[in-house]
């Protein structure tokens, strides 16, 4: 409990007690900025930077990039452990007094305010920041801050807390139907992940206008015990790609997987129907994006480097099949995770993705008949580490309207995919 009254030893403190001498909270752990090189490169077989914009042909060899690699921390090797039941669900007397917890595994590198919001789902966003800010919370025996990172076993002290009642599972007919909708869509499930085959116009997360999304149905999944975990996103497709999504259903899992995605051990790849033929067959984009905001739309466009807000991108690219070179079928292989990147970077070498009514910049180009003038771009297949160990590789079918324009033009969707060759980069 902390002192009231001041303090000869120092000012007094929100919420009481003394001010104590220590060391600043530093972020140990910040990314290490990476140099990516010149923007707008897009080069041939796979191969290293080349001058030209138009890359080098396959011949011409392959060598890795020379950039600073950023390294990210080795993956958590921790088990999960059963937390102490401390949700408003095991009492209000519970949390009606002071008491000390230890992180669980499963709660490893999780910030202050989301465990605080994992154990208790009563508090409201506003009282966890007020009782860290006041120094009501402590870590080890010190204040912390909402953004800082917990390690397991460390001891965190909980103040007295006023927790609302916690809602039951949504059992009404339109949780009902999610629940059912999502087990259809399930391509893989074991008890930490999940890979839904999203169909194409089903957003990924709410926005304006948006009230029917991926993130909102999971919501229906969350298990009929009181302190069950809700499913959690770990990546974005956009609204209109579909395909393999992954989701975590535990907090452990959440947390792996997010490592994943930042330290990019996690391949991707996508199929896309493009207008012409990319020259050469195979190989690699390297750009500079940049978001630009409309009145009535953003986009991302190609920027400079050292241009304010300007982000790499690199994407790998092989030329599966074509039709009368008016039409191809593109594997994609992103190495960066940027907002539109695919659709960006493919328009940028002049072979946008059939149906895309942001980035298709082809004047004069007449849509082949029985081709649905809707987005071609599916994320075919995902591969990750398993948090528990083990690989997670799940293939997502092609949709209904990839489908039938495969069937049209006679491509085979068992044919070889080349973009497997695709070298791998940090």
């Amino acid at each position: 409990m902390s002192r009231r009254g001041r303090s000869r030893n120092g000012p007094r403190q929100p919420g009481g007690g003394r001010q104590e001498a220590g060391p600043r909270h530093r972020d140990r752990n910040r990314d290490r900025k990476r140099d990516p090189g010149e923007a707008g490169k897009r080069r041939g077989r796979f191969a290293a930077p080349s001058p030209r914009e138009r890359g080098e042909g396959w011949d011409e060899g392959a060598s890795r990039d020379s950039r600073p690699r950023s390294h990210s921390p080795p993956p958590d090797r921790h088990r999960s452990a059963p937390a102490v039941d401390l949700s408003p669900q095991a009492g209000r007397g519970e949390a009606a007094r002071v008491q000390t917890v230890t992180v669980s595994a499963d709660e490893n590198n999780m910030r202050v305010d989301r465990f605080f919001e994992a154990r208790f789902p009563g508090l409201s966003f506003s009282h966890i920041q007020r009782i860290i800010r006041k120094g009501e919370v402590r870590v080890n025996g010190k204040r912390t801050q909402p953004k800082a990172r917990l390690e397991t076993g460390q001891a965190v002290r909980v103040p007295p807390l006023t927790l609302a009642p916690p809602k039951p599972r949504d059992d009404a007919p339109a949780a009902q139907k999610d629940r059912a909708f999502l087990k259809d869509i399930t391509l893989y499930e074991d008890d930490d992940v999940m890979v839904l085959n999203k169909p194409m116009g089903l957003a990924v997360q709410g926005g304006s206008g948006t009230t029917r999304h991926v993130d909102g149905m999971l919501a229906a999944l969350r298990g009929p015990h009181r302190d069950a975990q809700r499913p959690r996103l770990v990546h974005r497709l956009d609204k209109d790609t579909a395909g393999c999504l992954l989701i975590a259903k535990t907090r452990f899992a959440a947390a792996a997987l997010s490592k994943t995605f930042r330290s990019r051990s996690a391949r991707k790849i996508y199929w896309a129907l493009v207008a012409g033929v990319p020259r050469p067959h195979q190989g690699r984009i390297s750009t500079f994006l940049a978001k630009e905001e409309r009145v009535e739309d953003s986009f991302m466009r190609i920027a400079r480097h050292g241009e304010k807000d300007a982000v790499h991108a690199v994407t790998y690219y092989a030329v599966v099949e074509t039709s009368a070179q008016k039409l191809a079928w593109v594997s994609l292989k992103p190495v960066t995770g940027r907002t539109h990147q695919l659709r960006a970077h493919m328009a940028h070498i002049g072979h946008p993705i059939v149906g895309d009514p942001k980035y298709f910049n082809k004047e004069n180009w007449e849509l082949p008949g029985g081709i649905q003038n809707v987005l071609h771009l599916l994320a075919r297949r995902i591969v990750v580490p398993h948090p528990r160990g083990g690989v997670i590789d799940v293939s997502a079918p092609l949709p209904p309207h990839m489908q039938q324009t495969w069937n049209l033009l006679g491509f085979d969707a068992g044919r070889y995919d080349p973009i497997v060759e695709a070298p791998e980069e940090e």
